[in-house]
């Protein structure tokens, strides 16, 4: 007889099926998370009218902290004087000198051959020397013209002398019987006479002095003018022959040798190797805030030197302004004309300034910045003060750590929200 496993069988009791929602608790789970993100993706997918490539934009912090406002530039050292010389009057031009040579204070660098300024000096001084002559003759007619009057009027006073010296005869004959009355009249009257024509030989003296006088004066200011104009002429002729006004170098070479030039026709330019200066270009809008004597720092293939500005263009050329920057201490050594350096102007400092990188959302956003929130970019209207080259300064609608489109919010037009990808 086999046995089974009969023995070992035991009755369990049974339960109740579980019931049917207990199995869809897990899943339905899942799918409320799964639409729950799928809901906040579509709110801010539907709440930004546009999408980009967080690729094409750049996103800054807002910051605090001192802000030091400043600029760079690139500068090429120039000769502060750097005069060109031009030819004062058309000639055949012969040069002493060539580009590059050193030249000394009064050193002949170029002499202009002008026959008709040559010509013209010789009659003018020719009609000097006539009008001096005439100015001699003058005075020597003026001398004759006062010895004559003065030999008339000597004689009319003996004329009078001897009249006096009658009406005494006359008044001692007639005071003795011998003389008649008519007699002493007569001699009365001869002395009245005499007394009037002593007065206007007098008066005639000093008006014929005085007219000599005027003439001889007249032809020595017209001698004098006429010198006036051949000393000028004498001036031009010198400055036919160009000279250095200081030591230094002679720059570019205008003028071919032994050809003709015409009046104020360059032709050669001097470099004063003593004193530079570094010439860089600022743009518009930060020119009106550089001054004369503002600090600058230079820096070249030597080292670093230290700088004020000099001079400001009162033209904008190309959207910049030119200025010029000198050296405040002792001339660095070995400068070159149109050597490049690199300048920084120090414009101010603030302290604890609220600040963002510089971008151009400064000049594209018309007041108006786009504010990182989430995966969001919001357009929010911003107040901004001074800026330097690489940071703007924050007055309003920003707060520390912000995160703001610093570039490529162009692309975003005038739309409140976008998305970032």
């Amino acid at each position: 007889m086999i046995r089974d496993t009969s023995a070992q069988d035991q009755t369990l009791s049974s339960h109740a099926a579980p019931a049917p929602w207990k199995r869809w608790l897990w899943p339905a789970v899942a799918a409320l998370v799964v639409l729950l993100a799928i809901g906040f993706a579509a709110r801010a997918w539907l709440g930004a009218s546009r999408s980009f490539d967080s690729a094409r934009v750049r996103v800054a912090e807002v910051t605090r902290g001192d802000m030091v406002r400043d600029i760079a530039a690139d500068g090429r050292v120039i000769a502060a004087n750097n005069p060109v010389l031009y030819a004062i009057s058309a000639g055949t031009v012969t040069l002493k000198v060539v580009a590059g040579d050193v030249v000394k204070q009064g050193q002949e660098l170029a002499v202009i051959d002008s026959p008709e300024l040559r010509s013209k000096l010789a009659q003018e001084q020719a009609t000097l020397a006539g009008l001096q002559a005439e100015a001699s003759r003058a005075t020597l007619d003026a001398t004759l013209a006062r010895a004559t009057a003065q030999k008339d009027t000597d004689q009319a006073v003996i004329e009078r002398q001897a009249a006096v010296r009658d009406l005494e005869r006359y008044k001692r004959g007639f005071d003795g019987g011998a003389v008649p009355q008519v007699d002493v009249a007569k001699a009365e009257d001869t002395v009245k006479k005499s007394d009037i024509q002593l007065e206007h030989a007098r008066k005639d003296a000093m008006l014929k002095a005085q007219g000599a006088d005027l003439d001889a004066r007249n032809k020595r200011l017209l001698a004098d003018r006429q010198r006036a104009v051949v000393t000028e002429v004498e001036r031009q002729v010198d400055a036919l022959t160009l000279r250095a006004p200081f030591d230094g170098q002679v720059g570019q070479v205008q003028a071919t040798q032994h050809t003709n030039v015409v009046a104020n026709a360059p032709i050669l330019g001097v470099v004063d190797l003593s004193r530079f200066e570094i010439e860089i270009k600022v743009p518009e809008s930060f020119a009106r805030e550089l001054s004369i004597g503002m600090p600058a720092q230079l820096t070249g293939g030597s080292g670093q030197f230290a700088g004020e500005i000099s001079a400001v263009s009162p033209e904008v050329v190309a959207g910049e302004v030119n200025a010029r920057i000198r050296f405040s201490d002792k001339q660095p050594q070995g400068l070159r004309q149109s050597q490049r350096m690199q300048a920084r102007v120090l414009l101010d400092t603030r302290r604890n300034a609220l600040k963002i990188e510089r971008g151009p959302f400064v000049e594209q956003g018309n007041g108006y910045a786009y504010v990182m929130d989430g995966s969001s970019a919001v357009r929010r209207p911003v107040k901004l003060g001074v800026s330097s080259l690489g940071e703007v300064e924050i007055l309003s609608g920003l707060q520390p750590g912000d995160r703001v489109v610093v570039s490529g919010s162009d692309l975003f037009g005038d739309a409140e929200r976008v998305s970032i990808n």
